[in-house]
Formats: C-alpha cells, structure tokens, sequence
C-alpha cells in the first residue's frame, strides 16, 4: 500500500513535466502556425477591389464581365546559385509563396503581370542555374487555369544592355512567352509589353528587333484608334483591334530626375529621394521615353525597377505607377497593386503584405513570454501571484 502510494508520488512530477512540455510545444507551434502561414489571410483579407467609375451603376454580373481584375507586381529577385545564401533563399522564397497563393486564393483575380526582375542571377546564370531557378519559380507562382500569369523581362533576368544577348532574350522568351511589342488584349482592353533593356537606342541586334516590333504595333494600334492620318488602304490592310488606348507594361520607369517628388510609406527613404537617377541605369533615356509615349499615346504605364513607389504624370496626363518591390529582402513592407479595369477606365489599390519587423516583434515577444513561462515553471523566476503573497504575509506577520 505505501509502496504504491509513492510510486504515485514519483509520477506526478513527471506527468506534471510532460503536460507543460506539451504546452510549450502547442505555444510555440501556434506562433509559427500564425507568423508563417495565418497571418498572410489576415493581412491580405483587408485588401478590396477598388470600384471604377460607372461600375456603382452596372449590374453584378455586367461588372464581372467588363471589370479585369489585375494583380500587379515587381522585382522578386529570386535568389540564384551565386549570391543566396541557402537561409536567406528558403526565406523569401517562404514568405512570396505564401503571400502570393493567399492573395490569388482569397482576391481571384483574373490576370497576374509581373514588371520583371524576376530572377536575381538570370543576367550570369548557367543553363542549369536557370532551370533550377525556372522550376523553383514555377512552384512559387503556381496559379489556376482562370488565372493568367504574365511576365515582363527585366534587367537582371537578362543582364543590363551591356551584358544582354541574344540567347539570354531568347531563353527568357522561351520561357515566359515574352516578346517585347507584344499585344496581350483581355476584355477589350490592351496591354502592351516593353522590354525595356532594349531601349538602348544604340542600333543593337536586340534593340533593332525590339523597337520595329513597338513601331508596328504602334500603326496597329493607333489604326484602331483613327489618330494618325494613315491612308485607307493602309490601315485597311491592318489588323483591327480594340479601340481602347493601351497600357505599358515595362520594367525602367519613364524618365525622371529622381524619386524627390515620389511621396508614400513604400516610397523611397529620405537619403535616396534627391540622388539624381542615371539615364538607361535606373531610368530609360528621355528620348527613349519621349518615343514610347509619342508611339503609343498611353492612358497608364506601369513599372518597377527601383523597388520603391512612385506616381508621376508624364506630359500633364498620363499617369505612371512604379511598383515596389514584392520581396521582403529589398524592402520591410513589400506590397502588390489591385486594378479593376476596364477599355475607358481604371482604379488601383495597393495592397500591403505583412511588415517584416511586425512578424519579427511577434517572434521576439513570444520567445520572451517562452523563457518566462519556463524560468517561472523551474522556479528560477518567482511568479508574480507568489511573490505578492509572501509580501502581504510578511506585513501581516510585522
């Protein structure tokens, strides 16, 4: 009888040490549970599509059928064989994964564009380099058959216009269908894709091919449109398209002297904002520019490139939107824009994903309470119910 008496003595203090063991274990996995995979629904649920004009007047199933629903982001550098630390890869890789399933899972929209740099490495990356970054990029950005992805070639996918070749375009091309001057026309309305890395306007092999094909779709374009005095032989012979003036999609900005007027939380820090932006580096030339925007007469341009927003109006009109950076390793609040669009009108809204730093309070806030709990539980760190009621009994006791 005694004998089973402190056999059951001992176990207590051992099934005591296992249940708070399996306390600490379900706090711990909670909080990864929350930072790595719930808090992305969290964040992302508060995103709403903004309404375009007229669309307060149209029925539900009319908007759904006119509006393009769009996603558009920027620079996710993909980290390469070369420069990625194997941490620092898993990471970001984790966190655009995540956020960018919840946003197709919980916003559904119709159209994805990515404004290039979608690779880090792809400018000096070897053909199995760039398979093993194609594949791990296709995991990423899985997307369902309603949804279309489309990607625009950047800089460091193909190298900047001294370290491009013709193979790299190529391997891109064959890779995303990219062609720069390519027409992309959804719901009437017409996004025309620029590899802006060829606007060099020194005459290269690329560069050539690249602008005849922009001055072509231009004449379509502007055909459709009835802008320019063309003969009626001539634009009869054109292909018709939709008369809905189009938008660019590039990764250099337009020109412009520096991000000084740029304003917003995911603009460009303060030291940055005044240093002068070179010409074909950070942004493309101004008669680069002044080409596009006479070719094409564009309602919206949209960008990327310098990892931070920007809104500028291009002659007194025409609006162009760069979008930062969707990877947390240029940037601690990355973010996506949401267009409803449709052939006459637009509305954008940013979306912002979860503030690295935030995720980062929330680890060093339970790893704190975790030490508590456990000092507290060795008693090593008196509680502080236990400590209150030894003072009050020392006071009754004086």
């Amino acid at each position: 009888m005694l004998s089973s008496s402190s056999t059951t003595v001992k176990n207590f203090p051992l099934k005591r040490r296992l249940c708070f063991l399996l306390k600490l274990v379900c706090f711990v996995s909670s909080v990864l549970i929350f930072c790595e995979f719930l808090i992305y629904y969290v964040v992302i649920f508060q995103c709403r599509w903004p309404d375009v004009k007229g669309g307060a007047h149209m029925g539900e199933e009319e908007t759904s059928a006119s509006v393009l629903k769009a996603i558009i982001l920027a620079d996710t550098h993909l980290l390469g064989e070369i420069k990625g630390h194997w941490f620092d890869k898993l990471r970001r890789e984790w966190q655009m994964e995540r956020s960018f399933q919840t946003a197709l899972w919980l916003l559904q929209p119709d159209i994805v564009f990515i404004l290039g740099d979608v690779f880090d490495e792809g400018k000096w990356s070897s053909p199995q380099a760039w398979a093993d970054d194609v594949r791990r990029f296709r995991k990423m950005f899985m997307h369902p058959v309603s949804t279309e992805l489309v990607v625009i070639v950047g800089n460091h996918d193909i190298g900047f216009h001294y370290e491009m070749t013709t193979y790299k375009v190529n391997r891109f091309e064959k890779v995303f269908n990219f062609t720069s001057g390519k027409l992309i026309t959804r719901k009437g309305i017409n996004f025309v894709l620029v590899n802006s890395v060829a606007m060099e306007g020194d005459g290269c092999a690329v560069c050539r091919t690249s602008e005849a094909k922009l001055v072509a779709l231009s004449h379509k374009l502007n055909c459709s449109q009835q802008k320019l005095n063309h003969s009626n032989n001539r634009c009869s012979e054109m292909e018709k398209l939709p008369a809905s003036e189009p938008i660019l999609l590039q990764h250099y900005p337009l020109y412009r002297k520096s991000d000084a007027e740029c304003t917003g939380e995911d603009s460009a820090p303060p030291e940055e904002k005044k240093i002068p932006f070179k010409e074909k580096y950070d942004v493309l030339s101004q008669e680069a520019s002044q080409k596009l925007l006479w070719w094409f007469q564009p309602r919206l341009i949209l960008s990327g490139h310098t990892h931070s927003a920007c809104e500028v109006l291009h002659a007194g009109k025409i609006p162009e939107i760069s979008v930062p950076s969707f990877s947390w390793r240029n940037r601690n609040n990355p973010s996506f824009i949401m267009g409803s669009i449709t052939p006459t009108d637009f509305s954008l809204q940013k979306c912002f994903l979860p503030f690295e730093s935030r995720v980062f309070t929330i680890y060093c806030a339970a790893g704190a309470l975790l030490v508590i709990l456990v000092l507290a539980h060795v008693q090593l760190l008196t509680p502080p119910f236990y400590f209150a009621q030894r003072l009050i009994s020392k006071h009754k006791a004086v």
